[in-house]
Order: C-alpha cells, then structure tokens, then sequence
C-alpha cells in the first residue's frame, strides 16, 4: 500500500468512526487527499456543503496540530464542543479566555494533546503564539493551517478583516506546512484577490457548484412589508428558527419588538446593542429552538446553527454576494429552508446614495455600483433566480424548478412606449422634478406645480392617461433601479436621464413590467415545515429533538453540537432497534454511539 494509499484509508476510517459517514460528499476527497499529501488548496464550496471535513480530517490524520484560523471568536466555542462531543481533542484561543486557560492551552498544544487549535487572526498574530508555532514546526508537529472565510482578506467586500492581510506571514514563515484556504463567497475577482493576499500561487483550485439546491428563493414587492414578513413566518415557518435581516439598527429594534408583539420569540441583534446582551442572543439563537435574530449583516458569517430554516430580508442587501452568503445560513444541514425578501426600487435609491456620499475611493464606489447593479438584475429578473445568482459566480445552471419565477411565473406586459413616455416627460420638463410632479404631466393633471412652472404646455403634458398613478409608480421605480433615471440628490431628488436609457428612447431596447399582483396567500399545507419530514411519527421525532434539547441544556452546548435534524431525521426513518443498526445512521460516529446510543434506542422503541 502506497503512502497516499494509507493516507485516504486513515482518512475514510475517521470520516466513520469519528464523524459517522460512510463516503465523502463532492468534492471532499479530492481536497482532502491532496491536502493529507502536503498540498495547498483553495476550497470554494457552498454553505453546508462540507467545508469544515477538508481540514478537520487532514489535521486528525496528519502528525502534529492544525491551526484554524477563523474570524468569529464568538462561535469557535461551538465549534470545538461540537468536535469534542464526536471525540476529537479540539480547542480554541482568543481573547475571551482568561489568562490561566490560556496558558493551559497553550500548555497543551505544545505537549501535542489537540487535533485542533482555533484561534483568531489577531491571536495568531501575536509574537507569542508564532514563536509557539515555529518550536512546533521545527519538530514537525504542525499539521496544517487552515484559512476559514478567506474571502475577508478581500477590501472590496464587507467582511473585509485587516489582520487577514497579514496571513501572509504562513507562506513566509511556515512554508512546508500545508494551507487551505476555505469560503463559500468569492467571485472570480475574489478568488484572484484571495490568491494574491495569502500567496496561494501554487494552491490547488476547488471550486465546486455554488447551487444550494434545498433553498427555496422567493422576493417580492414591498407592499405592507412588516404585515408580508408576519404572513410568511406564520403561513410557512411556524416554530422554526431563521434570521430577519434590516439595514439600519433602529429598523432591527423595531422589528424584533413588532414580531415580539405579535406571539413570536424575536431577539434584536447589531452592533451598538451592549457586547453582554449581543453575546446573549446569539447563544440563546444557537442554543434553543424556533428563535427568530433581527439583526443586521453584524450577524451570521460563520454561523454553523445547521436548522436555521429561514433567511428573510426586510432591505434589499448591499451586494449579490452578500444575499448570496446571507441567504446561505439558512438550511445548512441540507433540509428544505427558505430565502424571502420584500424590495421597493426605494431600497435601490439608499443604496446607490450610500455609496455616493461614502468617503471610500472612486474605484471602490465604482465596484460598490456593479455589485448592486447585479442584485438589481436579480430582483428585477422575470427568469429563473437560481439561474441568474448562479450566472453571478461564473456558473451555468438550467431553470430550478425551487424559486418563486419557476413556481409561478410572473406575468408581464410590455411597457416600453410607456417607459419612452416616462423618460421623455423627465426630459421635456427639464430634469428637475421628482417622479410625482412628472406623473401630473403625463396624466394631464393641473396641479397648482404643474401650473406654476406651466407644464401644460410641454409636448407629453397628458400623453400618459392609459397607466394609473400606482402603476406609473411602479415603472418610475423599475426605471430607477434598472438605473435608466438617475436621482440627483443635490437638486431635491430630480429624475435625470442615464446614458442606459438612449437604446430604449430609440427604440432598440424594449422594457417588460410584472403586472401588479398581490402576493398569494400561501396554505401551511403547500409546503411542510422541513423540521418535521414527511412521512415521520411527529411523535417519535419530536421525542428525539426534545431529548436532545434537555441533554444539550444540561451540558451547556448548542443542540447541533449533540445531533443535527437531519441525523434524529435518519433516526425516526429507520427506528434502528439495535446499536449495530444504529450505527450505520449517518453523524453517529464511535464516540456518540457510546454515549447516546442505548438513550436513543430506548426513545424509539418507546415510541
């Protein structure tokens, strides 16, 4: 047996009994082979597809500690519970240990007690531990180094972190040792700057399919959107945990207090909030069932809760690739979740302003604009969403079949001679006015404005009298956010003309509408809640999630930590009645089949 031979044995061997799979998924096993050869990688895999085994079973197999570097202090607790519940010696250190454990660890690691060390990139950083490292590297006792969520060493996004421009210094001071770089969100110019930053040159590319099959896509109009959200957590997510996201704080506030108001367990989550209380919601989101986080993109990257089961957004996001990575925190644990959002042309107008009056470069104001431009062409698309956000990340990908366009094609009209009458309205009275005022022209109506600066006269005064008002509203806003009108803020708000709307103006463009519909009112039975699975004893499974729930209160863990859904799922299919049977349920490796096996057996064979 050659040595790459013995490697992939070791490893498949833990993927077992540690994890409890009996394959690898996609592309783990390419990864993991190549990095268990001593090889740097660059892994692009969705959310929930996997990540996280392409660096824990290389540092399990390999000699010595792998030293993971992650972003997010608040969650590497979870993260290492979850490891040493599956029997792996993990730890982490930040600075929310005191300085006896920190030196306790430490102490550990250099005696080579850990499989795993997570650390912050600022700890990493420090004089003290890379001396730690290089004793450890010099007796080759370093397994590896992986770089979770690579993507915030890119400055043009808003996960950027300045200490990753820093982790260089691995290349430079630890070049024998292998690195992976890991992140479910970079687009091809992210990749480049990944690359470039970390000195990743000669690192192996794994780009996988960005597809999250199991998401349901869904984005509507904003009419009422407090009363529309309410209608979707009641209708199509009763009980389940999810996160509402809001652009400003005080948005966050107010939701979560309206939500609260109306029955449901909603906490308030943002970066001015008290860091005790912050840190409270969070682990109250991570640690119980069916709550729901109001929050700002302060929120969620990094978050491994695998049952959340929604991601709605209240506010259009600033990027495709932060609805991407937001919407992606939902249904990690690959059962049916859902990504809702209500959007107004309004929410496009902030955006584009924000960006306008920011203090940042003119060449990062200019790709703050492509990037909103291309959320724009998602919201605004009348195709398949699956296929367009996919197209975004470089990806081909047919009609899904699981969106909102695929399950009710939207009807449209073409509203092109109406939209040349609207932009040669804005035109005719100047380019000063506001989409009301050049609404009174187009219908003809003698407003004391109209009137005031004689508008009656110009050539399309009441050439529009076919549209009402609500729907001369709706093309003003599709003319906006498709950026053929420009608002000039310095002139109270005044529609201007862009370059893009001369190819419709003569008549080489054409421009469609969604006919304005309200939004169906869905039955709870057109889509099962994805926390209960089709053709299971409720009864059974929520035994198993409530024993669950007990066991993980008691020893101060998140419930994924002991089980996730989709495992107590396997468990209510199958009703194994002996511990051998058991143990072929995929997430039960040796460690938690010792500990929980005959608790569960006992629980199905009551049931």
């Amino acid at each position: 047996m050659t040595g790459g031979d013995r490697n992939l044995a070791h490893a498949l061997h833990a993927l077992e009994h540690v994890f409890g799979f009996l394959s690898f998924r996609g592309a783990q096993q390419e990864v993991v082979e190549h990095v268990l050869g001593g090889g740097d990688a660059l892994v692009l895999m969705p959310t929930g597809g996997g990540k996280s085994l392409c660096y824990q079973i290389p540092s399990i197999v390999r000699r010595g500690t792998g030293i993971v570097i992650s972003p997010l202090i608040a969650l590497m607790q979870d993260q290492v519970s979850a490891l040493r519940e599956a029997g792996v010696a993990a730890a982490f250190l930040n600075s929310s240990l005191s300085p006896d454990d920190a030196r306790r660890i430490e102490g550990e690691l250099l005696a080579g007690r850990l499989d795993l060390l997570y650390v912050a990139p600022e700890r990493l950083l420090t004089g003290r531990m890379l001396a730690a490292l290089e004793r450890l590297a010099q007796d080759h006792r370093l397994a590896l180094f992986a770089i979770d969520e690579a993507h915030c060493v890119s400055q043009w996004g808003h996960d950027f972190r300045p200490e990753y421009l820093q982790l260089s210094v691995l290349q430079q001071r630890f070049a024998s040792v292998p690195r992976i770089a890991l992140t479910a969100t970079a687009d091809p110019e992210t990749r480049i700057e990944i690359i470039d930053r970390l000195r990743l040159q000669n690192a192996r590319q794994f780009i996988t399919s960005f597809d999250r099959p199991n998401i349901r896509y869904r984005i509507v109009a904003k009419d009422n959107p407090r009363a529309q959200l309410l209608t979707f957590l009641r209708d199509q997510q009763q009980g389940n945990a999810g996160i509402v996201y809001c652009l400003s704080r005080r948005k966050v506030e107010q939701t979560a207090d309206w939500l609260t108001e109306q029955g449901l367990t909603a906490l308030p989550y943002h970066a001015g909030l008290p860091t005790d209380m912050r840190a409270a919601h969070q682990q109250r989101f991570l640690r119980e069932d069916g709550i729901v986080m109001v929050a700002t993109i302060a929120f969620g990257m990094g978050i491994d809760k695998p049952d959340v089961r929604f991601v709605a957004h209240l506010d259009l996001p600033r990027s495709i690739e932060g609805y991407y990575q937001e919407t992606g925190r939902a249904g990690r644990d690959g059962l049916a979740a859902d990504a809702w959002m209500a959007w107004g042309a309004q929410d496009v107008v902030l955006q584009r302003r924000m960006i306008d009056e920011s203090e940042a470069s003119d060449e990062f104001k200019l790709r703050a604009r492509a990037r909103l431009d291309a959320l724009v062409g998602l919201v605004e698309t009348i195709g398949c969403r699956r296929t367009r956000l996919l197209a975004h990340f470089g990806e081909d990908h047919p009609a899904c079949g699981n969106c909102d366009n695929c399950l009710e094609p939207p009807s449209t009209w073409d509203a092109s001679e109406s939209a040349r009458k609207a932009l040669s309205a804005v035109y005719r009275t100047g380019q000063r006015f506001g989409a009301g005022h050049v609404i009174d022209v187009l219908r003809g109506e003698l407003t004391d404005k109209v009137k005031e600066w004689q508008h009656q006269e110009v050539s399309t005064f009441g050439i529009g009298t076919e549209l009402d008002r609500d729907t001369w509203r709706d093309l003003f806003r599709q003319l906006i956010a498709r950026g053929l009108l420009a608002i000039d803020h310095e002139r109270h708000n005044a529609l201007v003309l862009t370059d893009l709307a001369r190819p419709l103006l003569r008549g080489d463009q054409e421009f469609a509408l969604r006919h304005r519909t309200r939004e169906p009112r869905r039955s709870r039975r057109q889509r099962q809640p994805a926390n209960i699975p089709g053709g299971i004893a409720l009864t059974l499974f929520d035994r198993l999630r409530a024993w669950r729930t007990g066991l993980a209160r008691a020893r101060n863990i998140p419930p994924y930590a002991v089980f996730q859904d989709a495992t107590l799922r396997e468990i209510a299919l199958a009703r194994p009645q002996s511990l051998q049977e058991l143990a072929r349920i995929s997430g039960i490796g040796d460690r938690k089949l010792a500990s929980y096996g005959d608790d569960l057996l006992e629980i199905v064979r009551a049931s």
